[in-house]
């Protein structure tokens, strides 16, 4: 049974998704605090986890990667996402947090893979765009549009767990049209 780390204080539903209704993740990665959102589409989507995956600072990088890609597995056992939506890395200021982030991002893409998923990437504008309607949002209005589109009763909290709920609704929002699209092509 998945038991993260740390969780955060979230109220999520107890009911598992029935086995035929497709799960997607949505994963904020990070190498110190890595965000973690399981939704189930649909009219209203459903929330079924949110959380953050944590590594000590103190601990080797093989072993801080070892010990998300752990944990990682023990959601993915659980909830069968049939996609995967990661935080596309970006320029940052910070070299060695552009670093981790990077190679966070490449552990869950792997492993998605590895297990058949279908692995998306968004860029933080794409995310906003699709969640706030509107790409300079702030993580607050994030916060916000993600607690009314799931119909939870508080902000999601922490930042980097609402942030990968977000990644995982922009995931719900966009992959219809994007299929359309692929079918259009194939003719």
């Amino acid at each position: 049974m998945f038991a993260p780390r740390r969780g955060s204080n979230n109220a999520v539903p107890d009911a598992l998704a029935p086995a035929d209704v497709p799960l997607v993740v949505g994963i904020d990665p990070g190498l110190t605090r890595c965000g973690y959102a399981v939704v189930q589409p649909g009219a209203k989507p459903i929330l079924r986890a949110l959380g953050v995956l944590t590594t000590p600072a103190s601990d080797d990088l093989p072993e801080r990667l070892a010990r998300l890609q752990s944990d990682l597995v023990d959601l993915f056992d659980e909830f069968a996402p049939r996609a995967v939506a990661v935080e596309r890395v970006f320029f940052q200021h910070n070299t060695r947090t552009a670093m981790g982030v990077a190679q966070v991002s490449g552990v869950v893409m792997a492993l998605a893979a590895s297990r058949g998923c279908a692995v998306v990437q968004y860029t933080p504008t794409e995310v906003k765009n699709a969640v706030a309607g509107f790409g300079g949002a702030d993580k607050a209005a994030i916060a916000r549009m993600v607690q009314i589109r799931c119909g939870l009763g508080s902000l999601p909290t922490p930042a980097d767990a609402a942030d990968a709920a977000a990644l995982a609704l922009c995931h719900v929002a966009s992959e219809p049209f994007a299929r359309s699209v692929a079918g259009a092509m194939s003719r």
